[in-house]
């Protein structure tokens, strides 16, 4: 992993004092001064220093790697974190392999994952202790603090995460409890890493959704209506509730969205009594894809992992594409694949590294 960093950030419920050391894949030295504070960056030994005035602390890494920057003990109420991203659906990693508790609480994690009081991200992640013959358990907090079931571009994330901690070279794969069920993710030789998210749940009541069957118990390409206006909609489950829709009646409507008015509307919708995650898609062709996604609890994110194994189960069966599709999100592609010979949906796409922290919590 490239990158040598430290961040210490507050999330009282005071206005915090951030400090942030931070390095990327860059080659050369740079300085930038700002008033009283200095921060120098020399990456070509992953050195760095920042210097401030008496209201910012100082930072100092050298060489962090996960393994050492998470060995060191928490104390006083700190939390150290690495923070990672799936195609910009970035999440807070949390190594909490001693313990079936996660570290923080729901409230806490929802500090954290605020953007301008916090780190800043789509949810927290803890890597627990298997269960039931697993090798881990993943939990999440959202950044509303609701807990889903399990997250595709977190899953992809933890799969990383663990292969740094447990200093894992090449391909390997690891079994996962999760809200959602067993997920198995396969670290692949390039880095990506590929997930079987398992079968995908088409019966109303198990998705769920109150909107009736009208494929046997299956919710295709129904009417749903939202604020007024007739949507036709697909209701699939990956674990965790998806509404997936190509458009109102009047046709496609990706990119002229409004997807904050909108949004909130389908994911509370009466119809969806655990609220849901809803996807807008336009179909490119019958091997590509585009969608924007509004998730439960986190709002607009660039990417949505198990949103993006939703659309292309309700691309199938709604005639409109093949089983095997490049997904393009806001944040990148996604490849998906619904196998028919054994029913499961693969998903395969990176998850890259940020930067390490530190958090008063």
């Amino acid at each position: 992993m490239e990158i040598a960093a430290a961040s210490t950030v507050s999330v009282a419920p005071q206005p915090p004092r951030l400090t942030n050391a931070f390095s990327r894949k860059l080659s050369s030295v740079s300085s930038l001064s700002f008033g009283s504070v200095e921060r120098k960056y020399c990456l070509g030994n992953a050195k760095l220093r920042v210097s401030a005035s008496s209201s910012v602390d100082v930072v100092t890494a050298e060489k962090i790697s996960p393994a050492s920057f998470l060995d060191k003990r928490e104390t006083g109420g700190v939390l150290h974190f690495v923070k990672y991203h799936g195609l910009g659906n970035d999440f807070i990693l949390v190594d909490n392999r001693d313990s079936s508790e996660p570290k923080i609480t729901q409230e806490q994690a929802a500090k954290l994952c605020d953007r301008n009081f916090g780190v800043g991200a789509d949810g927290v992640i803890f890597a627990m202790p298997g269960v039931n013959g697993t090798d881990y358990t993943m939990r999440i907090f959202n950044s509303d603090g609701s807990e889903p079931e399990m997250c595709g571009n977190g899953v992809r994330c933890f799969a990383r995460f663990i292969a740094e901690i447990e200093n894992l070279q090449g391909k390997h794969s690891f079994t996962i409890h999760t809200g959602a069920g067993l997920i198995v993710p396969e670290i692949q030789d390039d880095g990506q890493v590929k997930v079987d998210m398992g079968i995908p749940v088409l019966k109303a009541q198990d998705v769920p959704t109150k909107l009736p069957g009208n494929k046997g118990e299956a919710v295709i390409q129904a009417e749903l209506v939202v604020d007024g206006v007739s949507w036709n909609v697909t209701c699939v489950s990956m674990g965790n509730p998806h509404c997936v829709t190509f458009g109102t009646k009047g046709g496609p409507v990706v990119d002229v969205l409004n997807l904050p008015e909108i949004g909130p509307k389908f994911e509370h919708h009466e119809m969806f009594p655990a609220r849901t995650n809803t996807e807008f898609v336009e179909v490119l062709s019958r091997c590509h894809l585009k969608m924007r996604v509004w998730e439960r609890g986190a709002g607009a994110t660039l990417a949505c992992g198990t949103g993006a194994c939703a659309l292309v189960v309700a691309a199938v069966l709604e005639g409109r594409a093949n089983r095997k599709c490049t997904v393009d999100l806001p944040g990148g592609p996604l490849e998906i694949e619904w196998k028919q010979e054994d029913n499961h949906i693969y998903m395969t796409g990176p998850a890259e590294a940020v930067f390490y922290g530190s958090a008063l919590v």
